[in-house]
């Protein structure tokens, strides 16, 4: 079994930080990954999307993925790019502010989450995409809530590592939000089912 995931959003709200510590959790956590990202004309304020597929077996989707089945969406501007790419029944983790902007989500299984307020809560509202990936983790059980933490702590540059502390504040804090393992995926019986 492959998890496929769309990560949706605007330039600027740390996207592609969440796929790649979501990608580097799944390979600490002993599985074959993919990540791409796909990006606007724009530095900030532009489209920016990231694919992730995370498997227990080698990987079989193509690079750029043509359809998911899994969304985080952070913004509705350019969501049209991922929302009509998502397969009939997906999982949309929408941040709760942007929710009702989301077109066809009754096609889909819709879990809104006040990520924006919670990364406030927890001393920085930049962290709002961290909340998400501890919240899809938690929902989904595809990484470890420690790998996506440790994932994460490795790829803040050196100019940015006192945000580490709220950024795993962030994480913990968007796992405890939702209900864990809502839509689990079984990556291990897939696993022996290939065997």
């Amino acid at each position: 079994m492959e998890l496929d995931l769309f990560i949706s959003g605007i330039g600027g709200q740390g996207i592609q930080l969440v796929g790649k510590s979501l990608a580097l959790a799944a390979i600490r956590d002993g599985r074959h990954v993919m990540l791409a990202g796909e990006y606007g004309g724009h530095m900030r304020g532009g489209s920016s999307v990231g694919t992730v597929v995370i498997g227990a077996t080698p990987l079989k989707a193509l690079p750029i993925l043509p359809h998911a089945g899994s969304a985080i969406a952070m913004s509705h501007l350019f969501w049209e790019r991922v929302g009509s790419r998502l397969r009939p029944g997906s999982l949309v983790l929408a941040e709760e502010t942007i929710s009702a902007d989301l077109p066809d989500m009754d096609k889909h299984r819709l879990v809104k989450l006040p990520a924006t307020a919670i990364a406030t809560e927890q001393g920085s509202r930049m962290a709002a995409g961290m909340v998400m990936l501890g919240a899809y983790a938690a929902l989904t059980g595809a990484v470890k809530i420690d790998s996506a933490v440790a994932a994460m702590a490795e790829q803040i540059p050196s100019y940015r590592r006192q945000h580490i502390e709220a950024n795993e504040r962030a994480i913990r804090a968007g796992a405890a939000a939702v209900t864990p393992l809502a839509f689990a995926v079984d990556f291990d019986s897939a696993a022996k089912d290939v065997a």
